[in-house]
C-alpha cells in the first residue's frame, strides 16, 4: 500500500520497510504478539542496515528528552529568549526565517542566530546600539547554557532520588550507543553526529565501555585539531610479536553545531573539564560567553557554516555520509536544519545509499523532506511505539553485532537443521 503523505501525517504510527508501507493507529503497549509481529519484520531489516560498509548516526534533541522522560526528569528548554528592547525585531524576522524553511515557529536557536546578525549589522554600521546588544547577547547565552545543563544536572540528581528508574534511563542509553558502536573491528567505525550541545552521548559511552575518537587532543586542556585525524585504538595480539589488531567498541564523534564544554581563546578551541552534572559554565578569567562559548545555533544557510571549526565539522559530515554503499540513521532529529538536510539529500543522490529515520512523532518539517526525497532509499520507523527509546531498544532495535555467542549458535542451529533433515531425507531414499 502506498500511503500519502498526509495519511502520514496523521497517523498515530507509520512504519515504512522496504517497499512496504503501514499506517498503525492502536497498538495495546500490552499487546506482545502484535510486537513479535512488528519485531519480525524491523529487526532484519535494521541488522542489514548496521552492516552497511559505511555506518554513520545523526542524534538530535530528541535523544536527550526521550533519556530524561525515562528518567522522570525535565530536559533543557528550547523556549524563546528575551532580548529587551531589540525583541521586537529579532522575534520578528527569526518568525519569518523559521517559517520560510519549514520550522514553524522560531525557538531560541533561531533568536540567537538573528541576534548575531543583527550584531554584525550594528558594528559594519558603528551603531551604539552594538554595545548593548552585545550584553544581552552574553547575557542570553549564559541562561541558554545554564538549561542546557540543566539536563545533565536532573539526570545525577534522578540518580539519589530514583536509582532504579536512574538506572534504567542510562540502560536504555547505553544499550542503544552500543548497538551502533559494536560493529566488528576491521569495518568502517560508525560515526556519530549531533546537533546537541550537552554530553549525553559521551557520557552514555563512558557507562557502556565505549571509545570515542573526535577531533579533539590532549588530557588536560584537550584542543580542536584542523586536521581529520585517522587515529585509531589498536591492541598487540599476546601470540604474535608484530600483529596489531582493531580494538572493539570505537566510534567517531562529530558535534555539529558545537558543545556547551568548548570555548575559544585566541583563536584555539578548547575542551574544558566540566564535569557532568554540573550547574554553570565557568569560562577563562576575562571571557565572554558572547565572543568564547563554542555553541553555534543552526542556521538558515550553508554560507554561515563557514566559520572555524564549523566548516571543518561539516566537512567530516559530508564526508562520512556521501559516499557509496552508505547508511545513517536518525534519532531524534527533527529535519529542521536545511544545512544538514541538503548534506543528507547529496547523499541520497548516490543510488547505494539509504536513511533509516527513528522518530516519536510525524510533522510538516519530515513531511517536506520526504516529498522532495526518492522514498525507494529510506526507511522510516515513526510514532510513539516505534520512536521512543523505551520500545525501540527493549523490542525492535538489533542486538549488539559483537554478539559472537549468538551467532555462533544460530550458525550451528542452522548447520545441524541442514544435517538433521539429509539424515531424515536419506532414510526415505532407503525405505
Amino acid at each position: 500500500m502506498r500511503c500519502s503523505f498526509e495519511q502520514i501525517r496523521k497517523a498515530k504510527n507509520y512504519l515504512k520497510i522496504g517497499a512496504n508501507e503501514q499506517l498503525i493507529d492502536n497498538l495495546p503497549t500490552e499487546d506482545m504478539v502484535t510486537r513479535e509481529k512488528y519485531k519480525k519484520q524491523i529487526e532484519p531489516w535494521l541488522s542489514a542496515a548496521l552492516q552497511s560498509e559505511h555506518l554513520s548516526i545523526l542524534l538530535g534533541a530528541g535523544l536527550t528528552t526521550s533519556v530524561c522522560y525515562s528518567a522522570g526528569v525535565k530536559s533543557s528548554s528550547m523556549a524563546t529568549a528575551d532580548f529587551g528592547t531589540f525583541s521586537s525585531k529579532i522575534n520578528k524576522y527569526a518568525d519569518k526565517a523559521a517559517k520560510n524553511i519549514g520550522r514553524g515557529s522560531a525557538n531560541i536557536e533561531d533568536q540567537i542566530r538573528t541576534a548575531y546578525s543583527l550584531l554584525a549589522g550594528y558594528q559594519i554600521d558603528g551603531n551604539q546600539s552594538a554595545e548593548n546588544l552585545g550584553k544581552i547577547i552574553d547575557s542570553v547565552l549564559q541562561k541558554f547554557s545554564d538549561s542546557i545543563l540543566a539536563s545533565e544536572y536532573n539526570i545525577e540528581a534522578a540518580k539519589t532520588r530514583d536509582r532504579t528508574q536512574y538506572e534504567e534511563a542510562l540502560g536504555l542509553l547505553e544499550s542503544f550507543l552500543f548497538t551502533f558502536a559494536s560493529r566488528t573491528a576491521t569495518r568502517d567505525r560508525t560515526h556519530i553526529f549531533t546537533t546537541n550541545y550537552d554530553r549525553f552521548i559521551e557520557y552514555g559511552c563512558d557507562l557502556a565501555g565505549i571509545k570515542i575518537l573526535d577531533r579533539f587532543w590532549g588530557k588536560i586542556q584537550p584542543r580542536f585539531e584542523e586536521s581529520a585525524s585517522t587515529i585509531d585504538y589498536y591492541y598487540r595480539s599476546p601470540d604474535t610479536k608484530n600483529e596489531f589488531r582493531y580494538a572493539e567498541g570505537v566510534v567517531r564523534l562529530t558535534k555539529l553545531h558545537g558543545s556547551v564544554d568548548w570555548y575559544e581563546d585566541n583563536g584555539i578551541v578548547y575542551r574544558d573539564a566540566l564535569r557532568f552534572g554540573a550547574k554553570h559554565v565557568s569560562l577563562p578569567s576575562g571571557k565572554s560567553y558572547k565572543d568564547h562559548l563554542m555553541i553555534y545555533p543552526n542556521s538558515m544557510k550553508s554560507v554561515e557554516t563557514a566559520f572555524y571549526p564549523y566548516a571543518e565539522l561539516f566537512r567530516d559530515f559530508s564526508t562520512a555520509i556521501c559516499r557509496p554503499n552508505s547508511t545513517i540513521f536518525t534519532f531524534g532529529y527533527g529535519f529542521g536544519d536545511t544545512h544538514i538536510n541538503k548534506i543528507i539529500k547529496e547523499m541520497l543522490s548516490i543510488p547505494s545509499t539509504h536513511l533509516v529515520i527513528i522518530s516519536f512523532s510525524v510533522d510538516e518539517r519530515l513531511i517536506h523532506f520526504l516529498k522532495s526525497s526518492n522514498m525507494a532509499q529510506i526507511t522510516v520507523l515513526a510514532g510513539q511505539e516505534f520512536g521512543s527509546i523505551d520500545s525501540l531498544v527493549k523490542y525492535y532495535l538489533p542486538k549488539a553485532a559483537t554478539d559472537v555467542i549468538t551467532e555462533t549458535a544460530s550458525r550451528l542451529l542452522d548447520n545441524r537443521k541442514e544435517y538433521t533433515d539429509m539424515l531424515q531425507e536419506g532414510e526415505k531414499t532407503d525405505e
